[in-house]
């Protein structure tokens, strides 16, 4: 039985350093210093999340402000996300780890099949199907949960579970996101507008196209719940031991330092 290492950090933790150590950890396993690394984690306070590519004027920093929430640039692809009642996962792996090898598209089926065994351990019955180049294209609007993409998680027509890849330097990360409560159209609050006619549009739109676990579970289960739920899919799915670790004293250090060079530098958020 092969071996992961899995992180569970139930005390959540800024958006600019939840960033940063997802890519200490990716720089690690790169360097062959660490071996593959699931990470499970939440955000504190609430942090609106722009796609790599995505102009950071589709965020209104004034609302941001008015209520506490943070701003950031992510490493990975897609749309706005506001993280907060959720949890986050995070999987790095080398390359030639077999749940990445082939193309990016094939690596998220394989690596959906964890994510649907933790939904399924909670009761959820779920799919992961695949959307073409075009789904994709047609998504037009600044939210990543108005619309699924390959083999992301959804109940029904509406999105559950959304997620994004990264390559580099011998490296995979992908991170994701599985809303726990709340209302998931209240992004559309903290994103700019041309017309209080437009934002609700498109927050009508997003309360149709996604959904929150404790609205398909039809209860509210804890974060450690939902956490063991998805040490377990990946374990049972993939035939792992899944070992508890710590970030390293070399990992905490360069995620650091990363926070201050990404992150948590307004250059690097509003460089698009």
């Amino acid at each position: 039985m092969a071996q992961m290492r899995s992180i569970v950090e139930s005390e959540f933790r800024s958006g600019a350093w939840n960033m940063a150590v997802d890519s200490a950890i990716a720089e690690a396993v790169a360097a062959c210093e660490q071996g593959p690394t699931l990470r499970l984690y939440g955000w504190k306070p609430f942090c609106l999340s722009l796609g790599y590519g995505q102009r950071w004027r589709e965020a209104d920093p004034q609302a941001l402000e008015a209520r506490d929430w943070d701003l950031l640039r992510r490493p990975t692809g897609g749309k706005a996300i506001l993280h907060g009642d959720e949890l986050t996962y995070s999987l790095c792996l080398p390359l030639d780890h077999p749940l990445a090898c082939g193309d990016i598209v094939e690596s998220y089926r394989r690596i959906s099949v964890g994510l649907l065994r933790a939904l399924d351990c909670l009761g959820i019955s779920a799919v992961a199907e695949h959307q073409g180049h075009g789904a994709r294209r047609s998504l037009a609007g600044p939210v990543c949960f108005e619309m699924p993409s390959h083999y992301e998680i959804a109940v029904g027509e509406r999105k559950l579970i959304g997620s994004a890849q990264l390559r580099r330097k011998g490296a995979m990360l992908q991170h994701g996101t599985l809303p726990l409560r709340g209302d998931v159209g209240r992004i559309c609050d903290v994103l700019a507008f041309d017309t209080e006619a437009e934002r609700d549009s498109q927050r009508q739109r997003v309360r149709r196209r996604a959904s929150t676990l404790a609205q398909v579970a039809g209860r509210e289960p804890t974060w450690s719940e939902v956490a063991a739920a998805v040490e377990y899919g990946f374990s049972a799915a993939f035939d792992l031991m899944l070992v508890r670790e710590q970030l390293s004293d070399n990992e905490t250090t360069r995620a650091a330092e990363i926070k201050v060079e990404r992150f948590g530098n307004p250059d690097w958020t509003r460089k698009r």
